[in-house]
């Protein structure tokens, strides 16, 4: 039995009908239209379905849509100023910290609410910030050092 309910998802209310074991991941990717997160485990191990719940980062995929209700929901999509990619987003591009890009819109989610809770942070701390999502390509180099460039400029 479907159940009504509506999602704020990167500022705009959606009225949905979702099962209620339907994963926040679901929910956006299907009732929403929003892709850009991805399902790679299901299972809250790789980090590639990284969502901001209130500012917070979430495993959209073992997180309940029901439960976001009345949440803020942050999609890679929602990092974008319309047509204008982030400082964060252009960084990726510009210091390698996108190869087959599977991994990024969770990196990304996951760098941008670090750099929300701490704007200088060193190396350690995007390690450690980033530790919850897995990339087989980029080595993580490219990434941080992206981390590391939007902080040092002081952009968003």
């Amino acid at each position: 039995m479907k159940v009504a309910a509506t999602l704020t998802v990167n500022g705009i209310a959606y009225p949905v009908e979702v099962e209620p074991g339907t994963s926040l991941l679901a929910a956006v990717r299907d009732a929403v239209g929003l892709t850009g997160s991805k399902e790679g485990c299901d299972d809250s191990e790789c980090g590639a379905c990284m969502m901001l719940l209130d500012g917070e980062p979430v495993n959209s995929c073992s997180y309940l849509a029901l439960q976001a209700e009345n949440s803020e929901v942050t999609t890679v999509e929602g990092l974008a100023d319309g047509r204008e990619l982030s400082p964060l987003q252009t960084a990726f591009l510009e210091h390698g910290g996108v190869q087959c890009g599977f991994c990024t819109p969770g990196m990304l989610v996951s760098a941008t609410a670090l750099l929300e809770r701490n704007a200088s942070p060193t190396e350690e701390d995007v390690r450690i910030a980033l530790s919850g999502n897995l990339c087989r390509c980029t080595g993580y180099d490219g990434i941080v050092k992206a981390v590391l460039a939007v902080a040092e400029s002081d952009a968003p």
